[in-house]
């Protein structure tokens, strides 16, 4: 590239055109990298989900350049998934930013009243809880469209369509969602905990039986009634999971701590000895906060 060609291409481009060009010469068939010639729409998927992660890590730590980078990374997928698209000739950028563009009118009518940017500003205010209600019942009405333009019985189900490579956490949420749309649901909160307690007891016969497959479906049971009370109190069970996760750590970190004070170690303590501290890690998290 000439000094010319370089200064036209950092200057003259849109960012966004600058990344889908460096996409292509990476996948140029002569000159471009041997790993992203390599890479399919499927081969994708893992470092799809890796970066996902990678960004929500990023926002967990408040960590902005970090959020920035990873975001970008993210960016990078869609760009890539993009130019397979095009290459293939079965989709490229364009459709895939028509696509959003499409829905986000559609799923917005309290914003944009026709379907169309052109009546921004004419429309209602609504609460946040509308807006999700509102869009739920947009992406239901959507569903109910592409069932019928279907030739295929085997989908008819409501439940049809959730990408098979939903952490199953988030597939759990999902699944009650849907079913709740359609009055599949506990009416109050008071019964989800009832059944709650209830696979609890299931899970302890099951234990007592010393069944590894039945413990593990009553297990499973106990997760999913889980999810439905975090549902039925407005908690994301993913958040309330990584809250744990994180206060045990610190709590298990400060226990190590304290015995790295005496030159002792986790393993050197028995179960009442750890119990005490960890107590002792709970009222100091308490005195931090």
């Amino acid at each position: 590239m000439t000094n010319q060609l370089a200064k036209d291409f950092l200057e003259k481009k849109s960012a966004i055109e600058r990344l889908q060009e460096i996409m292509g010469m990476l996948r140029d068939k002569v000159h471009g990298c041997p790993w992203d010639l390599d890479q399919t729409l499927g081969s994708l998927i893992p470092h799809t989900i890796e970066e996902v992660y990678e960004v929500a890590d990023a926002i967990e730590k408040n960590d902005i350049d970090n959020i920035v980078d990873e975001l970008g990374d993210l960016l990078f997928q869609v760009i890539f998934y993009a130019q397979i698209g095009n290459e293939e000739k079965i989709f490229n950028f364009e459709d895939v930013a028509n696509a959003i563009v499409r829905k986000l009118l559609r799923r917005h009518p309290h914003v944009f009243p026709t379907g169309d940017a052109t009546s921004f500003g004419r429309g209602k205010k609504i609460s946040a809880d509308e807006v999700v209600t509102n869009w739920e019942s947009i992406k239901l009405e959507e569903k109910k469209e592409k069932l019928d333009e279907s030739n295929s019985e085997s989908a008819r189900s409501v439940l049809d369509n959730l990408p098979r490579a939903l952490p199953a956490l988030q597939k759990s949420v999902k699944l009650q969602k849907l079913a709740a749309k359609v009055g599949f649901d506990w009416p109050d909160t008071s019964d989800v905990l009832v059944k709650l307690k209830e696979e609890i007891g299931e899970l302890e016969e099951a234990i007592g039986k010393n069944n590894k497959q039945e413990i593990e479906s009553e297990l499973g049971d106990v997760l999913f009634t889980a999810v439905n009370m975090a549902r039925h109190m407005n908690v994301d069970p993913e958040l309330a999971l990584r809250g744990a996760n994180g206060r045990f750590k610190n709590r298990f970190v400060w226990i190590e701590n304290e015995l790295g004070k005496n030159g002792e170690f986790v393993s050197d303590k028995n179960i009442d000895d750890l119990n005490q501290l960890w107590n002792e890690a709970k009222r100091h998290e308490i005195e931090l906060d």
